[in-house]
């Protein structure tokens, strides 16, 4: 099936001003949603409320309302526009729940708009929990047990009958808002108020709480022809009672053996197709440690945020490939265009590991609760990308923006052993490094494990981390000792203050910076190695990549002690030689409370300027919500960490003309 014929005029609803649960990620898609339509030849309608966004921009759409996102405005809207289609997929919670309620109103269907990507009764499915109950039921995919409810009375009676903890789950909300996890009748009266009162349909789910679970999400994909594909799996480093947005996430799952794996990948199929959805797909599940038991935690049938991490982490343009499918594609019409040879009904491959870790504003409010449950805190995420699960979490972090080198907190180091211990009963925004502080005291995996029902392979990930700090920390001792010797014998030492370069290689391939490198050891580096540069081409190198992306690692260092014959961006610019002179345009890091989307605005702006004025633009950034890091928008992009030693690898790499920081707020 090509381009529906009916479909000339689309309106597509954008999310509205950033907030928690709903950022940048919903500009990304909506600007890549636009592109796509545009392609094709539509005229688009946009409505969004936030000016600081890409998707707002002149050349995104036809027309374009910077307007309140309410019914009336809508309403007013398609009156005036008179669309034949519109598009609430791409908008977020606010875009669907928009979409919902002109549909019931009738008024999509009196002004003849037909919703595109999917119909009022897959939404109803998906975000009515008594809906999605029976949905799932009919279906033969199990469920948590559970009762959706109106009324207090109803949420206290439930949960007396399958003991406390419960959870609480709002119908219609974002980022878990009012939801919450309830161990006494006091806290749960506390949560069910809040919850029915920001439920726009005054609903509840109360189910029984199964936190220790493993989490993991399935992003699946679907057409009108009941084609599908899973795009990417995705693995909370937390278990089921932290909300996956304020939750560390590792792309893809690395702890399910195949047969837990092929069997969630063949449930979220399933979902997608039980619930007759044109385009993308969130699925989650709670999947039991030590036996196969699994449940549906919920299903998003819009693009989300876990759309963006798993678009970024893989290649894929999901939103992009959303769009068409909502117009009348079929995925095996639809080119990949990052290799140009391949089609979008190509299930990606890694060759690699990706790490979203969140970024909180507690750093702002300092006397906010930092605990996390089932309501998300975080403002922003960055992601990283390297060769293992150590070194794209020791990037992430330095990423973050924490003034952090490594996973060791200064602050942690004061306490006793004893306080580390009650600190790992404690899950809040730091139980990250007082888990690898705690390795640090001697306190075992399996000990860590039975506390924080962290999965033991990350725990020994962990390790491996401790044990390299360990390792640099003794090697200042041997050297010292090394030293007195040659002192006593009346030589002199010349290497004594230079760290072993075959342990710094081992230091660099587990994604240690050479800042942390000199102040573990004590010593200095008698040849610091710049990053080699890998390619994301969503194939595994299978095809040759048009418009890649890179990740730098440190795999095998030659003869000089440099990575650059193994460094694929160099290879891809020498066999792409355009002539023009380079720039490199820095990004602003993760959102958070003072430094938002409009940085990202700014530097996009800037990228597009400078291709206009001859030059070829190079971006970095590591905020996997964001339009500037999406694969096409510059020459060239590296999801890297925006710190000086990652920079200058860039730049070792690039032989740039000239850098621009003038458009990534502080962080630039």
């Amino acid at each position: 099936m090509a381009l529906n014929p009916q479909i000339k005029k689309v309106l597509m609803i954008g999310s509205g001003p950033i907030v928690i649960g709903q950022a940048a990620e919903f500009d990304y898609a909506g600007t890549q949603a636009c592109r796509a339509l545009k392609e094709e030849g539509l005229e688009v309608v946009l409505v969004n409320s936030n000016p600081a966004t890409i998707m707002t921009d002149r050349a995104m759409a036809d027309e374009i309302y910077i307007e309140p996102l309410t019914v009336e405005t809508l309403e007013r809207i398609i009156e005036k526009e008179k669309p034949d289609s519109m598009l609430a997929t791409l908008g977020g919670q606010t875009g669907l729940t928009l979409a919902m309620q002109l549909a019931k109103k009738g008024f999509l269907e009196q002004h003849g708009v037909k919703l595109l990507g999917v119909d009022p009764l897959a939404i109803d499915k998906a975000e009515d929990r008594q809906m999605f109950k029976d949905t799932m039921e009919a279906i033969g995919q199990p469920i948590i047990p559970s009762k959706v409810v109106t009324t207090v009375a109803d949420a206290l009676n439930f949960a007396q009958e399958v003991s406390y903890p419960v959870i609480v789950r709002p119908a219609f909300t974002l980022g878990g808002t009012g939801g919450g996890i309830a161990g006494s009748p006091e806290m749960l009266q506390e949560i069910a108020e809040n919850g029915l009162r920001l439920s726009p349909i005054t609903q509840i789910l109360v189910e029984k709480c199964i936190s220790g679970w493993k989490e993991i999400e399935f992003e699946v994909m679907r057409d009108g022809a009941g084609n599908v594909i899973t795009v990417c799996s995705m693995e909370n480093f937390d278990p089921v009672g932290v909300h996956t947005g304020d939750s560390i996430v590792i792309a893809p799952a690395v702890t399910l053996s195949d047969k837990e794996y092929q069997m969630l990948r063949s449930a979220a199929l399933n979902i997608i197709t039980a619930l007759d959805i044109h385009g993308g797909c969130n699925c989650q599940f709670a999947l039991h440690p030590q036996s196969f038991e699994y449940a549906v935690i919920e299903v998003n049938p819009r693009v989300s945020r876990s759309s963006a991490l798993a678009s970024k982490a893989t290649g894929y343009p999901i939103a992009k490939v959303a769009a068409k499918i909502a117009i009348g594609y079929n995925l095996d019409e639809i080119v990949n265009t990052i290799t140009g040879k391949t089609c979008a009904c190509f299930e990606p491959a890694l060759d690699y590991v990706v790490v979203k870790l969140p970024k909180w504003p507690f750093d702002k409010f300092v006397y906010a609760k930092r605990t996390l449950g089932t309501q998300m805190k975080a403002t922003g995420e960055v992601m990283a990308i390297g060769t293992s699960f150590e070194e794209a979490i020791m990037k992430a972090v330095r990423g973050a923006e924490l003034s952090l080198d490594s996973l060791r907190l200064p602050k942690l180091q004061d306490l006793s052993k004893e306080d580390i211990w009650e600190r790992l009963h404690v899950c809040d925004d730091q139980r990250l490094f007082v888990v690898f502080e705690a390795l640090h005291r001697g306190i075992s995996c399996e000990a860590i494990h039975q506390i924080t029902q962290i999965d033991l392979w990350f725990l020994s990930k962990l390790l491996y981390l401790v044990n390299m700090e360990q390792r640099l920390a003794l090697a200042a001792t041997e050297t010292g000792h090394h030293s007195i010797l040659s002192n006593l014998n009346g030589s002199a030492d010349t290497e004594s203050c230079f760290l072993d370069q075959g342990l710094y290689v081992q230091a660099k391939k587990m994604g240690f910076p050479d800042t942390a490198i000199r102040r573990l050891s004590g010593l200095s580096i008698r040849q610091p190695l710049h990053a080699a540069y890998k390619m994301v081409d969503t194939c595994a190198a299978e095809f040759a990549a048009e418009t890649p992306y890179f990740y730098g690692t440190y795999e095998n260092p030659d003869i000089q002690g440099t990575c650059d014959g193994a460094n694929e961006a160099i290879q891809f610019i020498q066999a792409r030689n355009t002539g023009k002179q380079r720039v490199i345009v820095f990004g602003s890091g993760p959102i958070r409370i003072g430094q938002g989307i409009e940085f990202d605005y700014a530097s996009v702006h800037c990228v597009w300027t400078l291709q206009r004025a001859g030059f070829e633009v190079v971006i970095v950034n590591n905020n996997p919500e964001t339009v500037s890091t999406d694969f096409d928008t510059a020459d060239r992009l590296y999801f890297e960490p925006l710190t000086p030693e990652d920079v200058m690898s860039v730049i070792h790499t690039e032989q740039p003309y000239g850098v621009v920081v003038a458009f990534g707020g502080q962080t630039a």
